[in-house]
């Protein structure tokens, strides 16, 4: 079977238990492992995309810069250095700040229920994302996320509900670290 099409099925602890074929694992609601990805400028602001038209659930609602599942040989961490190249056009250096288990029905009959690696990462260059993966993206500072959050609910997908308030947290509360991480002087 191709890797690509494979999940790593996880316990709660994230140990593996199995690997599966990807929508098949989504038919099923069983946990796996994710990945969700986000991205600052120096600025402070957070670089959020519309999910392609065609994608399999959540098409066209604005989430993280990036999110996937690592294949069965991958850590976490390559899958999402690997994965934020080949959908957003660029690499930079990523930092875990949490993770986080969520399940979450979609109107298609699949499901979400994933065990979801959180990276951060800033990054100020030329953006090239995938036609395929993304419809469009923007920088937003948290405020205006906050506020469209509750303003338009519907607009965003089941996981950045979840991940955004964590990440805001992490952000503020970490100004000092972010800061020298995005300047490299860590």
């Amino acid at each position: 079977m191709n890797k690509r099409l494979q999940v790593v099925l996880v316990n709660e602890q994230d140990e593996v238990v199995g690997v599966m074929e990807k929508m098949e694992a989504h038919r099923k609601a069983l946990l796996h492992r994710a990945f969700s990805i986000f991205i600052f400028n120096r600025k402070g602001e957070m670089l959020l995309q519309q999910r392609a038209l065609q994608k399999y659930h959540s098409a066209g609602l604005w989430t993280n810069a990036c999110c996937s599942h690592p294949l069965p040989d991958e850590t976490p961490l390559q899958a999402a250095t690997s994965r934020l190249l080949e959908e957003m056009g660029f690499t930079t250096e990523l930092h875990k700040v949490f993770d986080f288990v969520y399940k979450s029905d979609f109107e298609n009959g699949l499901s979400e229920h994933e065990f979801d690696h959180v990276f951060v990462g800033w990054y100020d260059g030329i953006i090239m994302p995938d036609a395929e993966e993304v419809k469009d993206y923007c920088y937003k500072p948290l405020y205006d996320i906050e506020e469209s959050l509750l303003s338009h609910p519907q607009k965003y997908t089941a996981w950045f509900h979840l991940a955004f308030p964590k990440v805001a947290a992490w952000a503020r509360e970490n100004a000092a670290t972010a800061a020298s991480l995005s300047s490299g002087t860590l």
